[in-house]
């Protein structure tokens, strides 16, 4: 009987140190949420149920709404671009008669190398900046005027996608070209004999066959994207240096709710609610891939 309990009290320590550093943290979030804490009560703050959940799901003027629109439309439109352009760079990549093949792919890897806010300070203040930028630099020299790349919402978005695709794309890459090496050349072989297009090849030999491969790290780069926090902050949203651009993702709305305003109640309501669609995600994501496997 006694060394029935062996392997559980063994168990203690490090389910004591799970329940410090993350059941806790989660438990007190919601707890929070359901008050309205904030740095002017921090000791005498009220429950008040409900009422912060509310706010960011029912009042439109709330802001939160409009940040999970912008979040997902982030999430959507970054994954489409990054698994054309990777297919396409991985697909030229290993075309036969393509040389250097290693030095490119060393040179693609460099932007995944490179610290990401380094990254993103270099094409805030080197490429997009109004005055001193790069790219206005180049337009002027063509005779036009400057554009205010991070100002306007479109502008802004639009190069914030730029700088994501610069940063995600070499990972994306390496997972697709490795996909594209491991696919039997004899598949393309039999399709060659009916004089098949390339689109046909691409459609029902090359993405079929490199889907289970990119399946993990298209699931990976949906949730970092979809929690970008670094770029939308560097680029638009630091305080004192803010461009104008009226763009805020989930992420960047409950940190501005924590740690500009101080409203943490609210703020734990919006990360309760982050919390829960990332767990429904996993959840769906997991159901699909086991009916998948099963099919």
């Amino acid at each position: 009987m006694q060394k029935k309990w062996i392997p559980y009290l063994n168990s203690v320590p490090a389910l004591t140190l799970v329940g410090l550093i993350i059941l806790f943290p989660i438990g007190y979030t919601i707890y929070i949420s359901l008050t309205n804490m904030n740095i002017f009560n921090w000791f005498e703050f009220e429950f008040v149920g409900g009422i912060n959940y509310q706010r960011a799901l029912f009042v439109l003027d709330s802001g939160f709404l409009r940040a999970v629109f912008i979040t997902l439309l982030w999430t959507i439109i970054n994954m489409g671009f990054q698994l054309l352009i990777a297919f396409v760079i991985a697909s030229l990549l290993n075309h036969p008669d393509i040389q250097f093949k290693g030095i490119y792919k060393t040179l693609l890897l460099i932007p995944w190398a490179i610290p990401g806010y380094v990254s993103i300070l270099i094409w805030r203040t080197g490429m997009f900046n109004t005055q001193f930028g790069v790219l206005n630099q180049w337009l002027q020299a063509l005779g036009f005027g400057p554009i205010q790349w991070l100002s306007s919402e479109f502008m802004a978005f639009s190069s914030m996608l730029v700088v994501n695709l610069w940063l995600a794309l070499p990972f994306m890459i390496m997972i697709m070209d490795g996909a594209l090496q491991s696919i039997d050349k004899s598949y393309y072989e039999a399709l060659e004999l009916d004089s098949s297009s390339k689109i046909k090849k691409a459609t029902f030999v090359t993405i079929p066959l490199i889907r289970p491969a990119i399946t993990p790290a298209v699931i990976i780069t949906l949730f970092t994207t979809f929690k970008q926090f670094d770029v939308f902050y560097l680029m638009i949203l630091q305080p004192g240096q803010r461009t104008g651009a009226n763009l805020q993702t989930i992420i960047t709305y409950a940190y501005e709710n924590a740690f500009i305003t101080n409203n943490y109640g609210y703020s734990s309501a919006i990360s309760v609610i982050i919390f829960l669609l990332l767990v429904g995600f996993v959840l769906g994501t997991n159901k699909e891939l086991r009916r998948e496997k099963h099919d």
